[in-house]
C-alpha cells in the first residue's frame, strides 16, 4: 500500500514543481523585458544597506529593520 500512496503523491509533486518553473520563468521574462526596473531594485536595495551600516553601531535594530526591508525589494 505504500508504493500506491508514494505513486498518488508523485502527480502533486511534478504540479508544484511546474509551477515553480513557470514563476521562475516569468520572472526571467519580466526581468528581461525591463532591465530598468531590476538596475531601480538593486540600487534601492543597496542604499538600503549602506544606510543600515552607517547607522549599525548607533542603532541596531533600525539598522536590521533596513536590512529586512532591503531584502524583500522586489518580490511580490
Amino acid at each position: 500500500m505504500t508504493s500506491a500512496s508514494a505513486s498518488f503523491r508523485a502527480p502533486i509533486g511534478m504540479t508544484g514543481l511546474f509551477k515553480a518553473f513557470l514563476h521562475e520563468a516569468y520572472a526571467f521574462a519580466g526581468a528581461v523585458l525591463s532591465p530598468n526596473s531590476i538596475i531601480s531594485e538593486v540600487e534601492q536595495a543597496r542604499a538600503l544597506h549602506v544606510e543600515a551600516a552607517q547607522i549599525e553601531a548607533v542603532d541596531p535594530a533600525r539598522a536590521a529593520l533596513l536590512r529586512r526591508r532591503a531584502g524583500r525589494i522586489g518580490r511580490d
